[in-house]
């Protein structure tokens, strides 16, 4: 039976839980949470919705078959419904509502929230705590929870203005800024789908996004990306204006409107008309589109409701200690990425905490300093980004007089004794380890900007042992994060409390995993269960099917295990296994991992061999990048110092290359061999290897915009060296 068919005919939500014959219904409890629906600050006064009614369930629904049907409250409100009637648990329509998976008791009980309900709880807690804190002219401006608010309104009332329609799209197009997070949250409000679009994105990929999410308006930063969506204006039937955040427009057109003309804009629009558009707003439709980054084809937009984005912080923040109005974070991964998105945008929300803005040069350089003037409370960081901040330290350090080589060495020892005896909760203090904290660890943090930071997150990518443990040592744990667009973000997390070297996490609270055809160690594709899971691809319907199964249940394409206490181990994916010519089947990221940690001078390494007798390896050296944050020839200051152990003057990767450098090649080898000695079978060993030119970048296309490696364009892009790789090969054949 697919989802289609499992209708339930009702005025409310479907909902969820154990394979059930019939699901009964109970009444909604007496102390119902009244929710607040329109602004008491614009208008002096709110209409409610109580949710303590219940609709009757006139047909029987199928769930996961884990539990016991529980009894389900369906609940409408007196006054608007918050939830629009709904059948099924996916929809691939813009103005479709989806079924929640709701259950009868726990997390996945909760009253359902819109994004606006949620927004207006914090202000009218939190409404004078500094919310947005950006550099105006290099002076630091703030902007509380209360005029965050009621700017998000004046946006939502421009939107309106300017022919704003019913589930169509407003694109925003630009680096993290309060005029981002007001625009997408302003978009929600006036009813559209508010939709990121990557700033590295070409102006054919801009297009494609822009015309599938019907954008009516579209919100760029600066002229650079003006003129990227001026190209392809004539391609854009539903577009009918375009605001620029920074700086002056460049030409005068009716179409186009600076930040401060947009913001005029609907000054007339009456509060009763904004009102109305966010009282008829639900928590079971569509508010925002995340477009995945695809290594292939065109990019799905990922249709996320508003329980989507709400039930999910509120769940996943009940894992860890934070304290409302207390917490400071700095914005700078692409929020079109739906990590960066969840955790500053919806998070801060959540918890009212103080959001600072990096510059827009954060990943080439710059984002220390902001650190260092915000000093976070918790940070997420890509691997790349937790990379960097090792290889920088590792190149300080290799300047150190040899004294302080050895405290730090003696430190570090001290650190990760004590951080594995945390991990494994027995929270034995060695000796020396206070004295470590004062001499090293503190100092360390400070440098980063990360000395108030209690919570460091890793996420959107496979993150080397090597680095967890250099930051382990440092006492800064890693704590790693899984989930997906598909997901809402999250699905299961580490804890500074809870967490597992290499690990992801448990499981959210309310959410579930399944593990499909695992193999003989319990490896199986990660199957997820709960309310963050996507409403569906929009206009897609067969990728749709691809990814929810008739269950409802989201396959990840991801294969990973259990251990005994239920932490989560990623151990490959799918789509990423290369399959050899003899059947082997090799997942390529714990052999780049391998070779990477025993050769500090490789910057990427990337496993090929797919249909082909044997593996390769694509190496790059680690170099310099230049302001754009491209790479250049210069090898690194760790490169440099490999160099210089192996007696070797060069210091351009060209020069290295162009000579095959005997030192450097004859090390790499060794490497290789020393990674090879750990692999599990001869099919799994690296036989040839090559350098690359120039190290991988965004820019360069090879690595996608958080930085997680695209190999099938890899692939293509590099396929003459790999042809070369095997040219014997195939001669032989």
């Amino acid at each position: 039976m697919s989802v289609q068919e499992k209708s339930i005919q009702s005025n409310g939500v479907a909902v969820m839980d154990g394979k059930a014959e019939s699901i009964s219904i109970q009444k909604a409890p007496p102390d119902c949470k009244n929710l607040k629906t329109h602004s008491p600050l614009v208008n002096g006064g709110a209409s409610t919705a109580e949710f303590c009614e219940t609709s009757e369930l006139e047909e029987a629904a199928e769930g996961p078959s884990l539990e016991e049907p529980k009894a389900v409250p369906l609940l409408r409100a007196n006054g608007p419904a918050l939830l629009a009637p709904a059948d099924q648990l996916w929809s691939t329509s813009r103005d479709k509502a989806v079924r929640l998976r709701m259950e009868g008791s726990g997390p996945a009980s909760e009253t359902p929230m819109t994004v606006h309900q949620l927004f207006l709880e914090t202000v009218e807690t939190h409404g004078d705590h500094p919310a947005l804190v950006s550099k105006e002219g290099g002076q630091w401006v703030t902007l509380t929870w209360r005029q965050y608010y009621e700017q998000c309104r004046a946006a939502a009332k421009s939107f309106l203005k300017l022919g704003l329609e019913r589930y169509h799209g407003v694109g925003i197009l630009g680096f993290n800024s309060p005029e981002w997070f007001i625009s997408d949250v302003g978009c929600i409000f006036a009813g559209g789908l508010a939709t990121g679009i990557y700033t590295t994105n070409s102006p054919e990929a801009c297009q494609y996004v822009a015309a599938n999410s019907e954008a009516n308006v579209l919100v760029v930063e600066n002229q650079k990306q003006l003129d990227k969506v001026l190209q392809v204006k004539d391609h854009l039937p539903h577009l009918k204006a375009i605001v620029q955040y920074k700086g002056e427009l460049q030409q005068k057109e009716p179409f186009l409107y600076t930040w401060a003309e947009f913001m005029k804009l609907g000054e007339e629009v009456p509060d009763e008309q904004l009102n109305a558009v966010i009282d008829s707003l639900r928590a079971n439709e569509c508010c925002t589109l995340i477009y995945t980054s695809g290594t292939t084809g065109n990019s799905k937009g990922c249709m996320l409701s508003h329980d989507n984005l709400t039930w999910t912080v509120r769940t996943a923040s009940s894992m860890l200690t934070l304290k409302p109005a207390e917490e400071v974070l700095v914005s700078y991964l692409p929020l079109s990425h739906v990590a960066a998105q969840l955790v500053d945008m919806w998070l801060c929300v959540s918890f009212a905490m103080t959001t600072y803005f990096a510059d827009p040069d954060a990943l080439k350089g710059s984002l220390v300093n902001t650190l260092k003037e915000a000093r976070p409370t918790c940070f997420l960081g890509v691997p790349r980004v937790w990379e960097k901040m090792q290889d920088s330290m590792k190149a300080i350090g290799a300047k150190a007089s040899p004294l302080r080589r050895t405290v730090a060495l003696w430190a570090k020892s001290k650190g990760l004794q004590y951080n594995y005896s945390v991990m494994n909760g027995e929270n034995v203090v060695p000796w020396g380890f206070m004295l470590a904290n004062n001499l090293v660890f503190k100092k360390v943090r400070a440098a980063l900007g990360l000395d108030r930071c209690k919570l460091c997150f890793t996420g959107a990518a496979p993150i080397t042992k090597d680095t967890l443990e250099f930051f382990m040592s440092l006492n800064m744990p890693l704590l790693e994060l899984y989930g997906m667009s598909e997901s809402s973000g999250p699905h299961t997390i580490s804890t500074d409390t809870h967490y597992q070297i290499a690990s992801c996490g448990k499981v959210m609270p309310g959410s579930r995993t399944k593990l499909e055809n695992p193999d003989e160690d319990g490896s199986g594709e990660i199957c997820m269960w709960g309310r963050h899971l996507f409403m569906g691809y929009l206009d897609m319907p067969e990728k749709t099917e691809e990814a929810l199964d008739q269950d409802g249940w989201l396959h990840s394409g991801d294969v990973g295990r259990h251990d005994q206490n239920d932490f989560l181990f990623i151990t490959g994916r799918i789509k990423e296994l290369i399959i050899t010519a003899g059947g082997e089947n090799v997942p390529p990221v714990p052999i780049e991992d391998s070779l990477k940690s025993e050769l500090p001078i490789v910057s990427n390494a990337m496993l090929v061999g797919d249909k082909l007798k044997f593996l390769s390896m694509l190496l790059t050296l680690k170099c310099v990048v230049d302001d754009a944050g491209e790479p250049t020839d210069q090898l690194s200051p760790e490169a440099l110092a490999f160099c210089r152990q192996h007696d070797v003057t060069a210091t351009k990767v060209s020069e290295i290359i162009a000579s095959k450098e005997p030192a450097v090649y004859t090390a790499i080898q060794e490497g290789v061999e020393r990674a090879n000695a750990r692999a599990t079978s001869n099919a799994q060993k690296i036989q040839k290897w090559v350098i690359l030119e120039r190290d991988f970048s965004i820019g360069g296309g090879e690595l996608g915009p958080t930085m997680k490696l695209r190999r099938p364009i890899v692939v293509k892009m590099y396929q003459e060296k790999i042809n070369e790789l095997y040219a014997v090969n195939t001669a032989a054949q």
